[in-house]
């Protein structure tokens, strides 16, 4: 089943470079996540759960490896009206520029909406981890007889400073917004929240850039190239012109912003009951179905270890880390707090050999790495010792960046045998 109703558009972000270097090589949707996925994989994701199946995936840069993901990965009947599409942006005869926002690009793709037909877009970041029913989102809006509503999250005082903040009435409508106030500010913008959500204090509803407009409407307030940000400019433009309702979801959200959160995020996924579940059958988390073996393990003490297929593993100590997909990691080597992303193919003992290749893909023996991601493809020599910490000063070299205390090895790169981070 499909539902006819929704268009949704997925917003790839711009160039990324608080992920840097993560996305170096790779738009931001296409950055690896939980050791098999991709970050476009999860609004997709929910939209599949949700019967929404007809999506648009907008980018502009680095977008080679996000268009081969989302051409590998998401087939459906050809007597099907589904289908997800990556639109780059793209020079025409009315527009010369690349996106300069989030309503922008949505502006400079419209000729793309409107060849469906739908009453309902469902706009969504490329670069969230979550999961939620789109379909009690879409309910909610037209039962309510909304022009547009925006998914909310409550949050604390600290947290709200951070993000744009919404009040709202007795209807749950909004009334109000203000982006990111500060500490004394934000006490004044309390909403009606659930006793839960009162229990811990998550006082604020906060803008978790989860639109949905009505066709017409969208259409209409895309007429004006004044305006180039939803959050910054039309959110807060309509309030006042527009019913907008609040959706609150209270479930887990985090806004995978930069290198300390996407680690976190990923790290999270160790815990014993992560809050972000892979393992709920009814919210599945769909990627790029590969034919691997099942992951090898010829020694190792593992604690809070995410392991993914095709791994060969004779590792000392695993612990509190995701080892993803194709990782070879050899004897005696210790993995702590460690997002490991894994390789894109693996080498043949004949091309070991004939290419004389004297430091393997994956990481050697004697190995000692903690709070660190190594990046795809990484060769890593025997008796490398990579340990990031608080008090790792920030800095990049040809080889690794240093950020919030955790080394991130670039695509790709020879660590020398014996090498010290």
């Amino acid at each position: 089943m499909i539902n006819n109703d929704v268009l949704a558009i997925i917003l790839g972000g711009g160039q990324g470079s608080r992920l840097y270097p993560l996305t170096e090589k790779r738009s931001k949707p296409a950055v690896p996540i939980a050791g098999k996925y991709r970050l476009v994989d999860i609004p997709i994701s929910n939209c599949i759960n949700s019967d929404i199946k007809r999506m648009f995936v907008l980018t502009q840069f680095n977008s080679a490896s996000l268009n081969r993901h989302i051409k590998n990965t998401y087939h459906f009947s050809f007597f099907s009206s589904a289908f997800v599409d990556v639109l780059a942006a793209e020079q025409t005869m009315t527009s010369t520029e690349w996106f300069q926002g989030t309503a922008d690009a949505v502006r400079q793709s419209m000729h793309h909406f409107l060849n469906h037909q739908f009453k309902y877009a469902l706009i969504l970041s490329g670069d969230q981890l979550y999961q939620m029913d789109y379909n009690d989102l879409i309910a909610r809006h037209a039962e309510s007889g909304s022009d547009i509503t925006i998914a909310t999250l409550p949050v604390n005082a600290k947290d709200g400073t951070s993000f744009g903040i919404l009040k709202t009435n007795s209807d749950s409508l909004i009334t109000s917004f203000t982006e990111k106030p500060n500490s004394e500010e934000i006490l004044k913008w309390g909403s009606e929240v659930s006793d839960e959500m009162k229990s811990q204090g998550r006082n604020y509803l906060a803008s978790m850039g989860i639109y949905v407009f009505n066709r017409d409407l969208l259409i209409e307030l895309m007429n004006d190239p004044k305006t180039m940000d939803f959050g910054k400019e039309i959110i807060p433009q309509s309030i006042g012109k527009r019913k907008i309702l609040s959706y609150p979801f209270e479930g887990y959200w985090t806004d995978i912003g930069n290198i300390d959160s996407f680690f976190e995020a990923n790290i999270g996924l160790t815990d014993n009951i992560p809050q972000f579940n892979l393992y709920d059958l009814s919210q599945r988390v769909y990627t790029n179905a590969r034919i691997l073996p099942t992951s090898k393990i010829l020694v190792a003490q593992m604690e809070h270890a995410v392991i993914a297929e095709g791994c060969i593993i004779s590792a000392a100590k695993i612990e509190r880390s995701v080892i993803g997909i194709r990782s070879r990691i050899g004897q005696d080597s210790v993995i702590i707090n460690t997002y490991m992303m894994g390789s894109d193919y693996y080498e043949s003992l004949d091309e070991i050999e004939n290419d004389h290749i004297d430091i393997l893909m994956g990481i050697g023996e004697r190995c000692f790495i903690k709070n660190a991601i190594v990046e795809k493809n990484c060769r890593i020599g025997d008796d490398v010792h990579i340990d990031g910490s608080v008090y790792t000063e920030d800095k990049e070299t040809d080889l690794y960046v240093v950020k919030s205390g955790i080394v991130v090895l670039k695509k790709g790169v020879t660590i020398p045998k014996g090498y010290k981070i």
